[in-house]
């Protein structure tokens, strides 16, 4: 096995001080800069002073990553998608729903976080797949992901209005739609300086989340054991009256609970979707290889403390029967959290938890918005989209993109005829499947891209991140993600239980995909990258060459300080 290092053909540009070669070599060798010398206490205030400053750097970068990470992914899905899992799965069923899903997701991030750690190319798993599976493969990927992007955008949006009818439930809701939709699009619409300037305050927004999912957990143990106002120790009483799982449609024995499981997992995608686009950010980062491995290694915190921590709460604290559980009723207008903390007779709360999750959905449309347009904009520069895309205005703003991406948010506004809350299911349907196909997608292109180390005799422990899990972790995704599409839709074979709009939400994408492989693949003729053919060279050179030169600044500053 050799180790991922440059070849004797690449250019040897970068010498430091020493004369060795830093562009052909992990790091300088430093016993050969100084014979060994016992430690002397040399250093002055202001040496501290600049190696506390190389230490904030860091440490600034990496909980930038971790607020991305953790904060940009906890939404709707979290707040308000669980109370449709809790009433047809349980509390177990619910739990062990996420728990599944936290496997799947976990994969995913080591799988990804694998590769774009070694190759942090603009376009994240996108353009991986173009180079270790083949470019219809990327094609097809792309517009999923494109697809996924702009379907949350009114999802978030009907979740809004589900979330607003809880102060005004006599108004329209395309009044509330409207004023949403004008701040979404008109903030897209101002530019990037707009949107940079809206989106320095949406760090502020995560932050917010973060913190209001972590008082949940604790208020939710607190009125859990008795210390709500009214005194009610609760227990695991709901565990055991309504019981743990639910007898989907009435359906009887260990075949009904199991189908109320697999009905949770396609909201449990849901609520996890998203998680791997923080490393689509790899390629703007300063160095990518030292904060892509800390945000990946701690995928599991957010896992099991935001996400198993928060379903296991609310199966405690709210029965799997209560009524208003039902995003279908035209009264289901709070969260499983809301719901239980009015049973515990807390005032003021509710509304201030649900204010956060609207400003939650809120932020995460107009984000939503300015990914899908650049998304497509992307596809259109890669030559995967129509060519009038591109066109943009005098300030770089690409308009026609942005225009066309709003449109798809019109859909929305099917809240006014239907239930928001039946109109948030079936976009959260949509976007969990396109999330699946795209989780799908990133195992596979693992798969090739191991395939392809071995091949070429690299060896993994060079790499600035590998998971032991590998490859089983990449399987493991492959598999789970196909079958929990299979599964998506079931209820709608069962007896006198078909509708056309669950069966198109949940496996349209899923018919979609193969076909714009295929139509790519028969268009663009191109054949699977060979394993002996696969690059994992190009533009990982710069990172390197930049990794280097960091480091020898650093070590000549930090001699020129100490010979001061």
């Amino acid at each position: 096995m050799i180790s991922l290092d440059f070849t004797e053909k690449t250019p040897k540009v970068l010498t430091n001080v020493h004369g060795a070669d830093v562009e052909h070599s992990e790091l300088p060798d430093t016993t050969a800069m100084s014979p060994r010398m016992p430690l002397q206490r040399r250093l002055k205030e202001r040496h501290v002073a600049m190696i506390r400053q190389v230490v904030i750097f860091n440490t600034c970068m990496r909980l930038t990553i971790f607020d991305i990470s953790i904060g940009g992914v906890i939404g709707t899905g979290s707040f308000l998608g669980t109370a449709t899992a809790l009433m047809e799965g349980g509390p177990v069923g619910l739990l062990l729903g996420y728990a599944f899903m936290g496997t799947m997701c976990y994969c995913v991030m080591i799988s990804v976080g694998e590769m774009i750690t070694l190759l942090p190319v603009a376009g994240g798993h996108i353009r991986l797949a173009e180079r270790f599976v083949d470019p219809a493969f990327s094609f097809a990927m792309g517009w999923n992901c494109w697809y996924c992007w702009t379907l949350t955008i009114p999802a978030e949006l009907s979740a809004a209005t589900t979330l607003i009818d809880y102060w005004n439930p006599g108004v329209n809701n395309a009044v509330w739609i409207t004023v949403c939709l004008v701040v979404a699009v008109g903030i897209n619409l101002f530019g990037v300086a707009a949107f940079a300037s809206i989106a320095g305050n949406l760090l502020s927004i995560r932050s917010i989340k973060v913190v209001t999912i972590t008082g949940l957990l604790i208020l939710g143990i607190v009125i859990d054991l008795g210390g709500s106002p009214s005194h009610d120790r609760i227990g695991f009483q709901y565990w055991k009256n309504p019981g743990p799982f639910v007898q989907f449609d009435g359906i009887a024995g260990a075949k009904g609970r199991f189908l109320g499981f697999v009905r949770v997992l396609i909201q449990a995608a849901f609520s996890f979707i998203g998680t791997e686009v923080v490393t689509m950010a790899a390629a703007e980062m300063k160095n990518p290889r030292y904060a892509m491995p800390w945000a990946i290694r701690t995928v599991y915190i957010r896992i099991l403390l935001f996400y198993i921590g928060g379903v296991f709460i609310i199966g405690l604290l709210v029965p799997s029967d209560n009524p208003l559980l039902s995003l279908d009723s035209s009264n289901a207008s709070s969260s499983p959290f809301v719901i239980a903390i009015n049973r515990a007779g807390i005032r003021y709360l509710p509304s201030i938890l649900n204010a956060v999750i609207l400003t939650s959905a809120w932020s995460a449309s107009s984000s939503d918005l300015y990914l899908s347009s650049r998304g497509l904009y992307g596809l259109a520069a890669a030559g995967n989209a129509p060519k009038f895309f591109l066109r943009t205005s005098r300030s770089g703003l690409p308009y026609v993109a942005v225009i066309f991406c709003s449109l798809f948010s019109l859909l929305s506004y099917m809240v006014v005829n239907t239930s928001s809350g039946i109109v948030f299911t079936w976009f959260a349907d949509m976007t969990a499947t396109t999330g699946l196909l795209a989780w799908f997608c990133i195992g596979v292109t693992y798969v090739r891209f191991y395939q392809g180390l071995l091949v070429q005799g690299y060896d993994r422990k060079h790499l600035s991140y590998a998971s032991r899990l590998q490859p089983y972790a990449a399987w493991w995704v492959i598999a789970s993600s196909l079958t929990t599409l299979l599964f998506s839709g079931w209820q709608v074979f069962l007896k006198a239980n078909w509708s056309n709009m669950t069966f198109m939400t949940t496996y349209l994408p899923v018919m979609l995909f193969p076909v714009l492989y295929a139509a790519a693949k028969f268009l663009m003729r191109v054949p699977l990258v060979k394993p002996s053919e696969m690059d994992f060279k190009s533009e990982a050179e710069d990172i390197d060459a930049e990794r280097c030169v960091w480091y020898v600044m650093l070590v000549h500053v930090v001699s020129v300080y100490m010979r001061s």
